[in-house]
């Protein structure tokens, strides 16, 4: 069965679409699947975790990088060698990210505890739509029963859009982990853990693997 091909997109930098990425492609190689990384991001901050995650050992995923045009080629290719890819994009809406939102099985897009994101958010579903791809928002950096969750949730309904169940909440083991490339649940037990294990979960369930 052919791989299947997740990309984490959002118009707004610093929405977590990194963070996101890595973390759910470590739980998913520790739940024995084979996970290639497609960063397309000039930025590079997917290979830079994943070079400091090679320098400190066997990184058990693959990866690879991927202009827009050839990003395709890349999908076609690595969904052949793995269970799961993720595609990782410029914090930009243009013609760029299409390809990598047309060969998606699923579309990721982070939204922070923000109306701005919410705002940075309707690009990315306005060319989900148009390519026909199945989209999920998942929220991050949130803090359940705050104001601004309350409203960010109220504004994503208005909006008609899939949100996951699962929420990652604001919490220093994601950008320490990141930091000696590592997902948080190589850290050890805690509530981040059991955070990221609910996302993939519910990401299999979508993706109905």
């Amino acid at each position: 069965m052919a791989g299947k091909i997740i990309t984490v997109a959002q118009q707004k930098g610093g929405a977590g679409k990194t963070t996101i990425a890595a973390n759910l492609a470590v739980a998913l190689t520790r739940m024995g699947k084979t996970v290639s990384l497609l960063d397309t991001d000039p930025q590079g901050s997917l290979g830079r975790w994943f070079m400091t995650r090679r320098q400190n050992g066997n990184p058990g995923l693959s990866f690879s990088t991927a202009s827009a045009w050839g990003v395709s080629y890349e999908c076609d290719k690595l969904r052949s060698e793995a269970d799961f890819v993720f595609v990782d994009t410029p914090p930009k809406i243009d013609s760029d990210l299409k390809p990598a939102i047309r060969e998606s099985d699923l579309v990721l897009v982070p939204v922070s505890a923000s109306q701005v994101d919410v705002w940075a958010t309707e690009g990315v579903l306005d060319m989900a739509n148009r390519e026909k791809a199945e989209v999920l928002v998942v929220l991050n950096r949130i803090k359940a029963g705050t104001r601004v969750a309350d409203d960010v949730e109220k504004s994503l309904k208005k909006l008609g859009v899939s949100r996951a169940k699962s929420t990652l909440g604001h919490r220093v083991a994601f950008p320490e982990t990141m930091g000696v490339g590592k997902g948080v649940q190589e850290r050890g037990n805690g509530m981040w853990s059991d955070e990221i294990e609910a996302l993939t979960k519910e990401l299999l369930r979508k993706l109905r693997t």
